[in-house]
């Protein structure tokens, strides 16, 4: 899942993918309208190498004013019946909540009832963020949110982990956002020089639709950020996965880089 998604906002005028050793790709969409590449090789090789070069125009103001429906501005609010069951298990928490911790500090943010709706999900915004010390974790996968709460600790797709399960406590439809964090500037949290791979979240409410939360540095409407794949569960958009044939401790490492050029200096955005 290397490939832009397009929407309003984003408009792609070049992809393309270099592999090496050569491979024969086929793409297709997935169940959330992903565009997903499948590589099969054919021929033995000592590393795999994927370049993924992408130029793209991206139309988003930095400070957005959302058309929230009369009937959502305060929480609580009912979903439509045609809402409900077209979120369906969006608005499941993906982990386990056993004892409702995370229902209950979710809960704490609930100033009032009703209250502001959008002042509520920037509230939980905010609070993944004072909560949870930023880390470098490359490796692993993503952390359950209680692990997260309880370490206090996490990378960005822990926060936004974090961060969707919290508002499905509540009621709301969320999803994963897995893409790229443009940071010319180099001063956002989880930005290695003017771009690097990020996660981050989306929750839908009516008449807005989808807005964009990236707990990581406490925003709200994604001015800056690629999106390249939503899920349901973040082990639903890795952007490379896969097996190969050999001794399974033959795997050495990976190297990720993203590299950004602004267009008017004829370069594209190419995520390695």
């Amino acid at each position: 899942m290397l490939r832009p998604r397009e929407s309003r906002n984003l408009r792609l005028t070049l992809h393309e993918l270099e592999l090496t050793p050569a491979a024969a790709v086929t793409w297709a969409h997935d169940v959330f309208g992903n565009a997903v590449a499948t590589a099969m090789f054919q021929e033995m090789s000592d590393e795999l190498v994927i370049n993924s070069f992408a130029e793209l125009d991206l139309d988003i103001e930095q400070w957005l004013v959302f058309d929230i429906a009369a009937s959502a501005a305060n929480y609580p609010f009912l979903l439509t019946e045609d809402e409900m069951v077209d979120l369906g298990s969006l608005r499941l928490q993906g982990y386990l909540d056993t004892c409702g911790r995370l229902k209950e500090w979710a809960q704490g943010f609930v100033a009032d009832s009703p209250t502001d709706t959008l002042a509520l999900l920037k509230d939980i915004c905010t609070g993944v963020a004072t909560r949870v010390v930023y880390e470098i974790r490359e490796s692993d996968e993503a952390h359950p949110p209680i692990a997260t709460l309880n370490s206090n600790r996490g990378s960005c797709r822990d926060f936004a982990v974090l961060f969707v399960d919290a508002v499905r406590s509540l009621g709301f439809g969320a999803r994963i956002v897995s893409g790229y964090l443009y940071d010319p500037n180099q001063d956002a949290v989880g930005s290695e020089g003017e771009g690097s791979t990020h996660a981050w979240a989306e929750v839908y409410v009516p008449g807005a639709g989808w807005i964009v939360f990236d707990p990581t540095n406490r925003s709200v409407g994604g001015f800056n950020l690629i999106p390249v794949a939503v899920a349901r569960h973040i082990r639903q958009a890795m952007p490379v996965s896969g097996s190969f044939v050999g001794n399974r401790n033959m795997f050495e490492g990976m190297d990720v880089r993203v590299e950004v050029v602004q267009a008017n200096c004829r370069g594209p955005l190419t995520p390695t």
